[in-house]
């Protein structure tokens, strides 16, 4: 099996392993204290609105907001390190069929892997960090899966098989 591939079917596996993983972990250890609180904020919000408590129910709608934010990022996390895994194992059987040379899929190979970790990172550091860093390391991932599969993509429309 050619290193490029290697990268691929590997590096996919070991990224939906970890996805799993980290989606076990917050299954069992955080995510219903997590529903929990945004369906309480929820809840004490319409019922300060009820009663005419605005501010309060304003607070509460706010910290429903963030958990809401928390909830719905770490969910995307896991699922994209999955989703993404899936994708490397299924380029990493047919990328011998992509026409560059074995250097080039090497390094398309590492981007697509250095990517497909490093952006749901940047999305999971926004649940501790909403500022800059986090968000440039999400769109670094990104812009890095998205310009190899585009790379890919060209490799394949080459290819003489």
């Amino acid at each position: 099996m050619r290193t490029s591939k290697k990268v691929l079917v590997i590096g996919g596996l070991l990224l939906s392993l970890w996805g799993m993983s980290y989606g076990l972990y917050y299954a069992v250890f955080v995510e219903h204290q997590t529903l929990d609180t945004i369906s309480s904020a929820l809840a004490a919000s319409f019922s300060n609105a009820a009663g005419r408590k605005m501010e309060a129910s304003k607070i509460n709608l706010e910290g429903y907001a963030l958990a809401s934010y928390d909830y719905t990022r770490q969910v995307d996390v896991h699922s994209h390190w999955i989703g993404l895994g899936m994708l490397l194992i299924g380029l990493g059987i047919i990328f011998h069929k992509v026409s560059f040379g074995e250097e080039l899929r090497i390094t398309l190979a590492l981007a697509l892997l250095i990517g497909s970790a490093l952006f749901p990172v940047g999305v999971l550091l926004q649940t501790v960090d909403r500022g800059f860093l986090p968000r440039l390391i999400a769109s670094i991932g990104a812009a890095l899966v998205t310009v190899s599969l585009a790379m890919v993509a060209a490799g394949f429309a080459r290819s003489n098989e």
